[in-house]
């Protein structure tokens, strides 16, 4: 687990792609038991450690998140993603056919339990959800296209579903891209989280990189957009 940041009150992690942000079916290692574990292990903590996950990625996907290690920095940390006052900026290759360099995208998602999936649906269909994303196109080397993505609702799949249902899906995406997407890692990754520290007030911002020596990140300049200037 590579640790970013920490103090009294947050630690800020990189996810590595395919792991569990919280423990789900598949009972594989998460990262908020990780977190837990090395609390635990560095500070001598008897009983239960205390960590509060304030937001998730989905399994597939990597990044920078941030964990609470009270209940007053996870209640304030809460209060920022709901209000929109905690920002996350992804990153994703698309493969296919740009129309609009930029562009705001709104949808209704259901989720279909049994298979794993999410659709977009009417939004009067039961159980839809309103997600909503915007992207910019920051590079584009033939077909595939480098994203910057910033989503105003936290749905799972969000991303991958809307940008597919575009035209756009994401490089590597098996489950969203069809049958001639590439066998790779998925392109999405969250590279940049921007929180206001729930007791000292300052703007903490943490940027990282995707891993470029898999799939299609090396085809783009990706030190341009993520350098901290």
């Amino acid at each position: 687990m590579e640790i970013l940041y920490e103090d009294n009150m947050v630690i800020v992690v990189l996810k590595p792609q395919n792991v569990p942000s919280q423990e789900d079916s598949s009972k594989d290692k998460d990262m908020l038991t990780m977190v837990k574990e090395y609390i635990k292990e560095k500070y001598n903590k008897p009983g239960n450690v205390y960590v509060g996950l304030v937001h998730r990625l989905d399994r597939p996907t990597g990044g920078v998140m941030v964990f609470a290690k009270t209940s007053k920095a996870a209640a304030r940390l809460c209060e920022q993603f709901k209000t929109g006052e905690a920002e996350k900026t992804y990153f994703a290759v698309v493969k296919g056919t740009l129309k609009q360099r930029q562009n705001t995208l709104v949808n209704y998602l259901v989720k279909d339990e049994k298979n794993n999936i999410v659709k977009i649906a009417p939004m009067l269909t039961e159980g839809a959800k309103r997600a909503e994303l915007e992207y910019t196109c920051l590079e584009s080397a033939n077909d595939l296209h480098l994203l910057k993505v910033k989503i105003a609702t936290g749905r799972g799949h969000q991303i991958r579903v809307q940008l597919a249902n575009i035209g756009l899906p994401i490089y590597g995406d098996q489950k969203y891209g069809g049958e001639n997407m590439p066998k790779a890692s998925l392109n999405l990754f969250a590279v940049e989280l921007k929180f206001t520290h729930p007791t000292k007030k300052d703007k903490m911002v943490f940027r990282v990189f995707p891993p470029e020596d898999k799939s299609a990140w090396n085809k783009f300049n990706l030190e341009k957009y993520l350098s901290l200037q």
